[in-house]
């Protein structure tokens, strides 16, 4: 029964035309609807996705799509700008990113694309001595670090020449090396190479040098004093001259920034012999003088004697050079006693100084105008044939001049 009133439907005409009119407005309004919403593409980390939508601002789309806008990301748009077709909604994902100065750490969060951009968003500027750890153009990625080595300048004092260099730290070495200043295997650098670099560090460095250096010198001719007893005694005769010798000496020398600190004699060679020099001395003894004279007595017989010399001519004779000194000299030491221990405050004439090679100390002798004394002093000049002779006051040391004197040994 049911089946013959659908089928009665189907053929009533007026049924056919309502239901098609229904299907038409269906399909009218479902057109309708799909042609009202708008067409938003959204572009995330260089993906793009189409949508179409009946979302009224930006932030339902983004709602649509579930995505989520993070604090520091970039969008195109506000959340609450409206929605119209076509629209492209830019979203731009932040980046942590970490940068250490120095040693001083902060983090930052961007958008940027690479290394160089990030630096010039945040005004992190940089000198041409700053190190940076990366490239400029490197690209930015989460949890970047970025390390900056802020340069400084320090004091290179290489051999008293000094000049300021630009450095962000490292080992002494490496800065030396850095600017192409060598060192050589005897140079000295303070700090230690292996020391660090600081902002209040300075660098010393020592150049050390070890030269030769060849030096020629004269060497003195010995004296040799030979005895002649064909010369009168007391005279002095040259027989050969003497010449001196010479010799070459190295020396190693230590140079210190250029000045000598230290000098060694290493080796020594004899270029020229020395030749002595040879003098005779007389020892020829002089003949006394034989005279002869009268004499009457009371009774006027007359008588001769023989006088074979006065006093002064018994015993050797020398002829030396002679000066003159007083106890209380400027050279002296004050105590006013001779090399023998004496006293010549208390006795100050008849005594001289003599080389003790010549005159033995304590030996009696007359000398040509100064009369008897005994030898009992020493002297640093009295060498050979000198004779000094005390005098009791300065005065007569100092107006006595030299002179060749006759001096006589007596005992």
């Amino acid at each position: 029964m049911k089946r013959l009133k659908f089928s009665h439907l189907l053929n009533n005409k007026d049924f056919i035309y309502a239901l098609s009119l229904f299907v038409f407005i269906g399909f009218i309004c479902t057109s309708f609807y799909e042609l009202s919403k708008a067409e938003v593409t959204v572009v995330q980390e260089g993906e793009s996705t189409t949508v179409r939508t009946h979302a009224k601002t930006v932030e339902d789309v983004l709602n649509e799509l579930a995505i989520e806008v993070g604090e520091h990301d970039e969008l195109s748009h506000e959340l609450n700008d409206l929605v119209n077709r076509e629209m492209k909604i830019e979203h731009t994902i932040a980046n942590q990113v970490i940068v250490s100065i120095d040693g001083n750490e902060q983090t930052y969060y961007t958008t940027s694309d690479t290394v160089e951009e990030f630096l010039a968003e945040q005004d992190i500027e940089l000198t041409e001595n700053d190190q940076l750890s990366l490239a400029a153009n490197t690209k930015i990625a989460d949890n970047l670090v970025i390390g900056i080595d802020k340069a400084f300048q320090v004091t290179i004092n290489d051999a008293g020449e000094e000049q300021q260099v630009w450095t962000t730290g490292g080992s002494v070495q490496e800065l030396l090396a850095e600017y192409d200043i060598e060192l050589d295997e005897l140079d000295r650098v303070e700090p230690e190479q292996t020391a660090s670099v600081g902002k209040s560090t300075d660098i010393e460095i020592t150049r050390v040098e070890k030269v030769t250096d060849v030096v020629e010198e004269e060497q003195d001719y010995r004296l040799v004093k030979r005895n002649d007893s064909s010369l009168e005694k007391g005279k002095e005769e040259v027989i050969s001259e003497g010449e001196p010798g010479l010799v070459e000496k190295h020396y190693e020398v230590v140079l210190e920034n250029g000045e000598e600190v230290s000098r060694e004699l290493v080796k020594e060679e004899v270029k020229k012999e020395s030749k002595e020099k040879v003098v005779a001395i007389g020892t020829k003894e002089n003949q006394p003088k034989t005279t002869m004279t009268t004499a009457s007595d009371n009774n006027g017989t007359a008588s001769k004697t023989v006088s074979r010399g006065d006093n002064e001519e018994k015993g050797e004779t020398l002829y030396m050079k002679a000066t003159a000194y007083n106890w209380d000299c400027a050279s002296c030491d004050g105590r006013g006693k001779t090399s023998t221990g004496y006293n010549l405050k208390e006795n100050p004439n008849g005594v001289v100084a003599v080389d003790p090679s010549v005159i033995p100390l304590g030996t009696k002798v007359w000398v040509e105008g100064y009369g008897y004394a005994v030898a009992r002093d020493t002297g640093g000049n009295i060498k050979g044939n000198k004779i000094d002779l005390h005098m009791p006051t300065k005065q007569k040391a100092a107006s006595y001049g030299m002179k060749t004197v006759k001096v006589r040994i007596v005992e």
